[in-house]
């Protein structure tokens, strides 16, 4: 049986929206079975989506939905590649719908689109299941909503049904991938070590560019080429599980055994034990091999069997959260910009702590409590701009602090501009497992008529 290639046209909510293309010229150009994913959510992204669907009901699925789709759907509905992704998001109906939608805008045939359900958990029935999860930690007035993570095999039962298209909300990163290894090799549920081969070449092509040089690159140490261009990454699945790691043709970046050690330790937190819910891997008796320019072939992963829970994130109301800037240059501009920290400690300091960031001094690490900022050395600096922000569960002390801001334009100190200001509604979230038995995942095969 001919290996599988899954390349990745997106490793997050926001990537560039011509990447895919590459992908999907190469896959087209190798020939035999292929699939391509678009992994974009992430719990914040997640948490954004469902605001956006309860401000309207017919969004909360990826914004950039139609860029990502609109220039690689015709091709890859002619040459047969799958595409299988999380752009679902809160409303995958929703998503499902957009893009019969937008194949009937490109004159193409109805396309056969699949939504994989189940990782809502906001209904009565599921929410039992998070108050015994979270204990007291589960706040009734508050609550927005909770999604689990699900596995691969509803998206391969999915293809196996005639899908061209799967739709998921959340469901576990490498599932992608694993979805369409899973229907193309008719792996069974406890083929642990083939399927955790597949969890971790999943893994590989995630985050996008990040395995093929781009999150890699940093010059003078590690240089890449090309990095205007970088190319996509693509993972050559074989039947044992493993796989060879490459990247879309005549594109920028490079896959070494570098770019694909990274990745793969990435945001592991246990080398002997990566659980996800179709698998538990293991990457310590993993081999890597350069094949050559651009291929790198990883074997030896090994799979235990999966856990009896599924991890669900739970979201609830978090207040607002405002943001403004303000820019101070010349002679004395980090004194002035201190002043102005110090105005607005005494005039907005009562209501809220604030977070004070001077960028091009002290704005990167966590320093909520300004400690950091605190102990700098007062100095020279004449280009600088300052960040305020704060949290409050009231939007009308929120709007306060940034009318505050606006007001140093000419409250003082002197020399200040620029003045930005942004304010946004905020959920905050807390994990927990919950029994699979609980989680009532299932596929629904949206017909064209039903989708208009």
């Amino acid at each position: 049986m001919q290996d599988l290639a899954v390349g990745c046209g997106a490793g997050f909510s926001g990537d560039r929206v011509d990447a895919a293309l590459p992908v999907v010229r190469t896959l087209v150009a190798r020939g035999g079975p292929a699939a391509l994913i678009f992994e974009m959510l992430a719990e914040r992204t997640l948490a954004t989506a469902q605001l956006m669907r309860r401000a309207d009901p017919a969004k909360g699925y990826e914004p950039l939905l139609d860029l990502e789709l609109r220039p690689v759907l015709a091709e890859s509905l002619r040459h047969g590649i799958t595409i299988v992704g999380n752009f679902g998001a809160a409303n995958p109906q929703g998503a499902a719908r957009r893009i019969v939608e937008l194949a009937r805008e490109l004159g193409l045939a109805p396309p056969r689109v699949a939504v994989v359900s189940g990782d809502d958990l906001s209904g009565a029935p599921q929410r039992a299941l998070l108050r015994e999860a979270l204990g007291g930690g589960f706040d009734e007035a508050r609550f927005v909503c909770a999604n689990a993570y699900l596995g691969a095999f509803e998206i391969a039962d999915a293809i196996r049904q005639g899908a061209q298209i799967v739709v998921t909300g959340r469901v576990a990163d490498p599932a992608l991938t694993l979805g369409p290894a899973i229907a193309h090799y008719g792996w069974a549920r406890d083929d642990w070590d083939r399927l955790a081969g597949a969890t971790m070449a999943g893994h590989l092509l995630e985050c996008g560019a990040q395995v093929s040089g781009g999150y890699f690159a940093d010059p003078g140490r590690k240089d890449v080429p090309g990095l205007d261009d970088v190319g996509f990454p693509i993972a050559e699945i074989a039947a044992d599980g493993s796989c060879v790691v490459t990247k879309a043709a005549h594109t920028g970046g490079l896959v070494d055994l570098r770019t694909v050690k990274e990745q793969l330790l990435y945001e592991l937190h246990d080398p002997a034990a990566y659980i996800t819910p179709d698998v538990v891997a293991d990457i310590t008796q993993a081999e890597l091999v350069q094949l050559g320019p651009d291929r790198v072939r990883m074997s030896g992963v090994r799979g235990h069997a999966r856990t009896p829970t599924l991890k669900a994130c739970v979201f609830f109301e978090g207040g607002w959260l405002g943001e403004a800037e303000i820019s101070y240059a010349g002679p004395g501009a980090e004194a002035r910009a201190r002043l102005a920290m110090d105005v607005m400690h005494k005039r907005c300091g009562a209501d809220m702590a604030l977070r004070f960031d001077l960028l091009g001094l002290c704005s990167i690490l966590g320093d909520d409590a300004n400690r950091l900022l605190e102990a700098a050395p007062h100095g020279a600096l004449q280009d600088l701009r300052l960040r305020v922000a704060g949290r409050h569960d009231d939007v009308r002390v929120i709007d306060r602090l940034l009318r505050e801001v606006t007001a140093l334009w000419t409250g003082g100190p002197a020399g200040g501009g620029g003045v930005r200001t942004a304010k946004r509604q905020r959920l905050s979230m807390r994990s927990c497992l919950v029994p699979r038995s609980g989680v009532p995942v299932g596929v629904e095969i949206l017909e064209p008529e039903v989708a208009a």
